[in-house]
């Protein structure tokens, strides 16, 4: 077994670590992972050494290898046996998509829950709230293979009680189910889930539709995912908030980053509006052309790193997300770390020469 021990991160608090704390202790993490990898994953090893990526001491988290997340829709890659995997996970994708296979072992799937733990109770505070999870419960039908739908409402359901689904098994909004879950717990607070995508659609917009209205006043409602259909739409943060506000009474709207290729690791959005890094995690923007590190205010593509994939090769993906570093240990909000936007997604152009870097030499 790798020797990190997640413990001492545990008790630590999610946003407890300035700069160079952060750096003193991610650096070796993530170096000790790599070698790990190395050893345990013969393509991953393949890959690292296609690139010409030199054995060397890393002095910050930007210096250790990274790879395009794509890489995980073409190649299995895993850093354990294949009887030891306990749980595979999916990325979401259209008919005809590849998707992406993230293998987890128990070990690793228990260490993503707890870190996950601390994330959430950080935003809702450490007591279980009546959950209402605006999508449909056949989602999770076969709960050996997620999606990312599934391995979300399965892992954020785990801090909630009597957990409701809004929707039915048709993908229509269940509206006596929601009146007898906001019956049972009135004037109480209670947390929402859903993907952004599916709590625009399917709740938000047959509500408005309908000109119906629900009255969730302590509500707080947990979204991530799916911005791009949004913003295709032409909805942006502001205006899905303001929805939120008419159409459910819903103030408090939490949106997080995250992605099924580092389960657990989730960036939770500041009552300021940023996305935040914990301890556990960082972000990293790199320049398209030449992968070198952006400065702090400048757009460029979003790196995502985690201490937590130990089962598979995924403690520094590239991803195809465009963003923005805001800045880093100075959010109004009070917590430390580097705080960031995501503003877009990655042209596909430039997301295939991404991945050519390393798929013409692998």
């Amino acid at each position: 077994m790798i020797e990190l021990d997640y413990s001492d991160w545990l008790n630590k608090g999610a946003y407890s670590l300035n700069s160079e704390a952060k750096t003193a202790a991610l650096t070796p993490a993530l170096a000790s992972l790599t070698e790990w990898h190395k050893a345990h994953c013969f393509d991953y090893k393949k890959i690292l050494s296609a690139i010409e990526v030199p054995t060397k001491s890393y002095r910050t988290q930007a210096d250790i290898p990274f790879i395009p997340v794509r890489l995980f829709k073409e190649f299995d890659l895993l850093s354990i046996d294949r009887a030891a995997v306990f749980k595979t996970m999916t990325s979401s994708g259209t008919s005809g998509q590849q998707v992406s296979r993230i293998y987890l072992d128990r070990y690793t799937a228990g260490i993503q829950t707890k870190t996950l733990a601390k994330l959430v109770t950080d935003v809702m505070g450490n007591k279980r709230l009546p959950m209402l999870v605006i999508d449909t419960p056949s989602v999770l039908k076969d709960r050996a293979t997620f999606s990312a739908r599934g391995a979300g409402i399965l892992g954020f359901s785990m801090f909630g009680q009597d957990v409701t689904y809004a929707l039915n098994g048709s993908m229509e909004l269940n509206l006596p189910a929601i009146e007898a879950f906001l019956d049972r717990h009135e004037d109480q607070p209670v947390l929402l889930f859903g993907f952004t995508f599916m709590v625009w659609q399917y709740f938000c917009q047959v509500l408005q539709r309908s000109g119906a209205t629900l009255s969730i006043p302590k509500g707080i409602l947990l979204h991530g995912g799916g911005w791009k259909k949004l913003k295709d739409q032409t909805v942006n943060n502001a205006a899905f908030q303001a929805a939120m506000l008419a159409c459910a009474g819903i103030s408090r709207v939490v949106n997080y980053y995250g992605m099924v290729e580092q389960t657990g690791s989730v960036f939770m959005e500041c009552r300021q509006g940023h996305l935040h890094t914990p301890i556990y995690s960082d972000v990293i923007i790199r320049n398209a052309a030449d992968f070198s590190v952006m400065p702090h205010g400048e757009a460029g593509i979003l790196e995502t790193i985690s201490i937590l994939p130990r089962s598979y090769p995924g403690h520094a993906l590239l991803t195809e997300d465009l963003g923005v570093i805001i800045g880093e240990d100075n959010c109004p909000c009070g917590r430390l770390g580097k705080y960031f936007s995501v503003i877009g997604r990655v042209a596909q152009a430039e997301v295939r020469g991404c991945s050519d870097t390393y798929d013409a030499r692998f």
